[in-house]
């Protein structure tokens, strides 16, 4: 997460002075999330599609905890990598200090438009609904649909054209 924020950093600094809208997905949301309180002045609004808000939380739903615990005995456990499409390993080196890096926990003020789904077996959306229901600034989405929202996909489409003033 760390790397990510570092890279996502010198993105958002190459973009010059108009804030910039961050979309993402999964742990992108998390990702976008934080880097919405770090740099407020950078982030001017979010899209987030199921974002995993929990991922600092001991328990979160992304691993069941026998995978945690696979993760920690051995090290590393592949993941897809959708960049390569295919399976890379991640190591446990990888994750992140939750007390410095909690996406629940982080304090922004940009507006924030989510999209969960009420059947997502990796992020639960009554976790979101409490991220949500305590920022006045987010407006939430729920979908039936799962972790994917692939079925979801027009209404995302049309929902976010609108809300970023991009559609009639």
């Amino acid at each position: 997460m760390t790397r990510m924020l570092e890279q996502l950093d010198g993105e958002l600094s190459e973009q010059g002075a108009a804030p910039s809208t961050l979309i993402g997905s999964s742990l992108g949301g998390a990702l976008a999330v934080l880097a919405a309180a770090r740099w407020p002045d950078r982030v001017g609004r979010l899209v987030l599609l199921a974002p995993a808000v929990m991922i600092a939380k001991p328990g979160h739903h992304l691993l069941p905890p026998e995978k945690m615990d696979e993760w920690q005995r051995r090290g590393t456990l592949p993941f897809f990598h959708y960049a390569y499409g295919e399976e890379r390993p991640l190591d446990t080196a990888s994750t992140w200090t939750p007390q410095r890096q909690d996406p629940f926990e982080a304090v922004f003020t940009q507006p924030a438009l989510i999209f969960q789904g009420l059947h997502d077996r990796s992020v639960d959306h009554v976790t979101v609904e409490a991220f949500a229901r305590s920022r006045p600034n987010v407006t939430l989405s729920l979908l039936e649909d799962d972790h994917q929202l692939i079925a979801s996909l027009p209404v995302i489409w049309d929902g976010t054209a609108r809300w970023l003033g991009l559609a009639a």
